[in-house]
């Protein structure tokens, strides 16, 4: 629950405070920039609208549940949101960046009368790499992706193989956790149109530009976007590490089954494609970058819906190279409000990649980016936020420093 990088921070000072064995009278946190830009700006859930990295070390220690992991403060009670105010207010937390290459690293060292504790997180949000209590070193990791070898294996993907994955695979074996995605997901999404959230994307979208279904499923992906944002207490299931690629990913696949009145087993498959085609092309970029993951999953949502409509493997991929062609590019400058816009543009143009497809357009090889043949453009792109962005990374980071 809410948004993953100030959640792996609370999960890491939880285990911090519970490896040291008291509440810690100093906390000193090394972060990489992209867990500065993605904690920054957006609210903290159960923390009553508290923001940023001392917050959300803060959070974990004084209620976290290291147990739970990225729900390891969905249960804190009134007095401990007090404590966690209080406890900002007479602790003081210093917060460093670390150099390094890894994109997702956290270390918390904590301090307690005569004891020390530090946990470091590194390659994924609950991997933790080291745990030292003094001088004993608990728990040391080879490297940082040792306990990743699911997102790792992903890198072996390709459309043609989810594809057909998707056409055999029995409903049994994925239902479980898609019937959890759909029932979660939805909900934050209706949460979102319901209440006031962020700069209610969702909202506006409905009301200037009507109740049609591309509308629709751009609305309600968005406001599950804009509750997630800003605090909403609500659980998601999420894609490539990110909740609003979960969200993303999920529904507006689920908006247009119930339009087109899908069957439940043509949804879970049409599932099954808008989230492995997310996970293929984020395992060969990475997870955390300046390339907003939002397109990545904009388009493979697009994938699903083309699924819907009864769309093969040629569906699926000319409306995955259609919207990279469209929104590549788009920037992420951390997890806040905003978010939700470029869920919507990035669903709309999954929707547009596949329109275009079906009234016989396309974008060709050759034409920017675009390479002949979808795994080649996955390839560009992956290439484009892997390598081409990290320059784009550390300015944007510098700028929101300055902000």
């Amino acid at each position: 629950m809410g948004c993953t990088e100030p959640i792996a921070i609370a999960y890491c000072a939880a285990v911090a405070r519970s490896t040291l064995g008291t509440i810690p009278e100093k906390v000193e946190i090394e972060v990489s920039g992209n867990i500065i830009k993605n904690v920054k700006s957006v609210v903290i859930p159960n923390t009553n609208g508290l923001k940023g990295i001392e917050a959300a070390a803060a959070a974990g220690i004084i209620a976290g549940d290291e147990a739970k992991t990225l729900e390891v403060i969905s249960h804190v009670s009134d007095i401990q949101k007090k404590q966690i105010a209080d406890y900002l207010k007479t602790v003081y937390i210093s917060v460093k960046p670390v150099q390094g290459d890894e994109p997702l690293d956290i270390t918390v060292q904590v301090t307690g009368g005569e004891h020390t504790a530090k946990v470091r997180l590194a390659g994924t949000h609950t991997n933790i790499v080291f745990i030292q209590k003094d001088q004993s070193v608990i728990h040391e990791a080879k490297d940082s992706h040792e306990n990743n070898s699911a997102f790792s294996e992903s890198k072996f993907l390709n459309i043609k193989d989810i594809f057909d994955f998707a056409e055999n695979v029995r409903i049994a074996d994925i239902k479980d956790i898609l019937d959890r995605q759909i029932e979660f997901n939805t909900a934050i999404a209706e949460e979102g149109l319901r209440n006031s959230y962020g700069a209610n994307i969702g909202k506006v979208l409905l009301r200037h530009y009507g109740n049609d279904i591309t509308v629709r499923a751009r609305a309600m992906a968005a406001a599950g976007s804009d509750a997630r944002m800003s605090g909403c207490e609500m659980p998601v299931v999420i894609n490539s590490g990110s909740g609003n690629q979960g969200i993303t990913v999920s529904i507006p696949v689920i908006e247009f089954s119930k339009e087109l009145g899908s069957s439940r087993e043509r949804l879970y498959r049409a599932l099954v494609i808008s989230n492995l085609c997310a996970i293929h092309q984020k395992s060969v970029m990475g997870r955390l970058g300046a390339y907003c993951g939002a397109i990545n999953a904009g388009c493979s949502a697009g994938a699903g819906i083309a699924y819907l409509h009864g769309g093969g493997m040629d569906a699926i991929a000319h409306t995955i190279v259609n919207a990279l062609a469209i929104t590549s590019g788009i920037v992420c400058d951390g997890a806040k409000p905003s978010c939700a816009g470029k869920i919507a543009t990035a669903v709309e143009a999954g929707i547009l990649g596949y329109l275009m497809y079906h009234n016989g357009y396309e974008f060709r090889g050759g034409e920017g980016i675009i390479s002949k043949g979808v795994e080649n453009t996955i390839r560009n792109v992956a290439r484009l936020g892997r390598d081409g962005m990290k320059e784009t990374d550390k300015e944007i980071i510098r700028i929101m420093m300055g902000c």
